[in-house]
């Protein structure tokens, strides 16, 4: 099939995208949501129905609700249970799994109303394809794919990401961050529907190797992997004309929490931080952050170590850009979007080898610290950082490398063209399950398609 025959395929394709978070002015979830609601918009026929706390910033960018999308106003469920989980979770930024599962009712709550407004216009046969986007987490069930599949009208379902294991070692960091729940977490999956969900969808698209692990083998022929995270590289163009000098300047980028690994970083950059061969720019804010100055100032390297706090997402490829290195040691990561905006801006990732980071990063375009033991993940940053001192310049062709493979394969609209083709396969448009790797393969182009 030719690209322009398959262009005309796509734009022929009527779709009804459920993403329940969908905000272009916020990031994780809502970013993932709205940023491939759009891509998806430019090569088919979309309509979006999304919670209605998106109304206002989908139409401050000229989306016209009704038209372009639809919101879904859940608040009389979803307002009373967010109450009780912010009592419940231990505080700000904690107990993510306990959050997954205070959410199965009122995203029950939020698809009945979405079948209320859209179930007759699915059995009129109005969409070819119906799209759960978000939630991202393969816990919560969809009332959907059965319905759909009544009426005859294929449901995909994914990207869905997370269930990392906490990794050995760490319990300390588990019980600060109140994820008591996280150690039953395999209950989840008998949430009533959980296994009607996989049974009746039509495809699911995984987006880590421990998502596709997880799910029982019995659906794994409905199986697709395509990472959730991408980016839009007008928003971060690869820079040009980059000089390494010393001192090396790493970036941190995350929530100031104990699971992103920040203080290993810090501890591992000190000996050459005395030396004067590395500075450290800490973007971002959070409990850890008193922790982290006080070590910086025991360790007398405060001069060498700034703390920006937060920045507006908008202008964090201004601020990677002054950096050489991305220090990204994150001991239980999902996604790590914050690695491909770094590598598409050239810049090169520095991550621990778990969860989703090191699905992004390969040892051409990045550093990769294998999981261990605390110290022994330390003592392994910092033999990495110093073998970079001693060789700067090789900073310079794995960040063109990174920014290479980020172009070619993690743009959102290389991930809309993927989608396209899995919409294509379960229409039975195409006769073979599209396969881009696992994890996807760094020579990808459009001639796979």
């Amino acid at each position: 099939m030719t690209p322009s025959s398959s262009e005309a395929e796509n734009s022929s394709l009527r779709v009804l995208v459920i993403a329940e978070a969908a905000n272009p002015e916020m990031t994780s979830v809502h970013l993932v949501g709205w940023s491939h609601t759009q891509a998806l918009s430019r090569i088919a026929n979309v309509h979006l129905a999304t919670q209605i706390r998106n109304k206002k910033a989908i139409e401050a960018i000229g989306w016209i609700d009704g038209k372009q999308f639809t919101s879904i106003d859940s608040e009389r469920v979803a307002a009373p249970c967010w109450k009780i989980t912010e009592k419940l979770r231990g505080g700000p930024g904690k107990g993510w799994t306990l959050v997954t599962a205070m959410q199965v009712l009122p995203y029950w709550y939020f698809e009945r109303l979405v079948w209320r407004e859209f179930g007759d216009r699915i059995k009129q046969g109005d969409y070819d394809v119906v799209h759960r986007i978000t939630p991202l987490s393969p816990a919560l069930p969809s009332t959907l794919a059965a319905r759909c599949k009544r009426a005859g009208v294929p449901f995909v379902l994914g990207p869905l990401n997370g269930g990392v294991p906490w990794p050995k070692g760490f319990g300390g960091i588990q019980r600060k961050e109140k994820e008591w729940l996280s150690s039953v977490r395999g209950c989840l999956r008998w949430i009533p529907g959980y296994h009607k969900t996989r049974r009746h969808a039509s495809s699911l698209i995984v987006g880590s190797r421990i998502t596709l692990a997880e799910l029982p083998n019995k659906y794994h022929h409905k199986a697709v992997y395509i990472p959730e995270n991408a980016v839009d590289p007008k928003r971060f163009p690869t820079r040009t004309d980059h000089n390494i000098d010393q001192p090396i300047r790493v970036a941190a980028l995350a929530r100031l929490v104990a699971l992103k690994g920040i203080d290993m970083l810090l501890e591992a950059c000190t000996e050459l931080m005395k030396q004067g061969a590395l500075t450290l720019d800490i973007i971002g804010d959070g409990p850890e952050r008193g922790k982290l100055e006080a070590m910086a100032v025991d360790a007398g390297v405060s001069d060498y170590v700034t703390f920006a706090g937060w920045i507006d997402h908008d202008q964090v490829n201004q601020r990677l850009c002054r950096a050489d290195l991305l220090g990204f040691p994150s001991i239980r990561e999902f996604g790590g979007g914050v690695v491909l905006e770094a590598m598409a801006l050239g810049v090169v990732p520095l991550v621990v080898d778990y969860g989703g980071p090191s699905e992004l990063v390969t040892q051409e375009t990045g550093f990769r610290i294998p999981m261990d033991a605390r110290p022994v993940i330390v003592e392994n940053i910092r033999k990495t950082l110093e073998s970079i001192v001693a060789d700067p310049q090789c900073l310079i062709s794995m960040g063109n490398a990174a920014a290479e493979r980020v172009r070619k394969v993690f743009t959102w609209d290389k991930k809309a063209q993927q989608v396209c083709e899995v919409y294509r396969w379960v229409l039975t448009q195409r006769h073979d399950k599209p396969d881009f790797g696992v994890p996807l393969r760094s020579n990808f182009s459009d001639e796979d398609l």
